[in-house]
């Protein structure tokens, strides 16, 4: 299972900042008051205080504020030249061919824009699911990475074991989850400048694998040589 912002392609070089504008925007929109937009302090603590109760800005809008996900997703990711803002290694499409077993990709980003960015790089003909964060619903609420009920629900239907699985991601929380449920991991680094503006999850200071990291690799180029390291 391979996550896409940050792990197949560098969201960090223009796309997060973009979405972060996006979000803040939406969010003073959200929070102000008679067609006033909210300013830069209520938007932050807002930002901070659903993250850290919920996981997740979005959930936070979604059960205080009366958002609509899918407006706020299609809002926040509206890119006109997001094509002039993909960043990534070539090679990619040959290296998941060669890698063994079953590409899943599995993101927390809306499915309109990560189609774009895939079909942009040439490689949504190697996943045989791309599951975007729509399709992450536990009893009709949204369950996005991190949430063990959403990946229970995934190995279920992928008729999978965790003990099958490899997580190929960039944010750490996570991989923390999915190591804990039983699954392999590995941490992809090279382009953690910017935290995910939809998880709010933090770049680490110090890029030192932890223990629920099974393999830390630059780039998912280096997955192949340290295939033995995930079996």
């Amino acid at each position: 299972m391979f996550d896409l912002d940050n792990t197949l392609h560098n969201a960090s070089h223009a796309i997060f900042p973009a979405i972060t504008a996006n979000m803040n925007a939406y969010i003073a929109r959200v929070l102000g008051q008679e067609g006033v937009p909210a300013g830069a302090d209520a938007v932050n603590a807002a930002r901070k205080l659903y993250w850290q109760r919920y996981g997740a800005t979005l959930l936070g809008l979604v059960k205080h504020h009366g958002v609509r996900s899918e407006h706020f997703l299609h809002e926040t990711h509206s890119m006109p030249n997001l094509a002039q803002m993909i960043r990534a290694e070539k090679g990619l499409g040959r290296l998941l061919r060669a890698l063994p077993g079953r590409k899943v990709l599995l993101t927390n980003a809306p499915h309109r824009y990560s189609t774009m960015v895939l079909r942009h790089m040439g490689l949504h003909r190697h996943f045989s699911h791309h599951i975007a964060i729509e399709s992450m619903r536990i009893h009709r609420q949204l369950r996005p990475k991190p949430s063990k009920l959403m990946l229970r629900k995934l190995m279920r239907k992928q008729g999978v074991t965790p003990g099958r699985c490899i997580l190929v991601e960039d944010t750490l929380a996570n991989l923390r989850t999915a190591h804990g449920m039983g699954m392999r991991t590995a941490w992809v680094t090279q382009y953690l400048k910017v935290a995910d503006p939809i998880g709010a999850a933090h770049v680490p200071k110090r890029l030192i694998r932890p223990a629920w990291v099974d393999v830390k690799v630059k780039s998912v180029r280096h997955l192949p040589a340290r295939l033995s390291r995930l079996r």
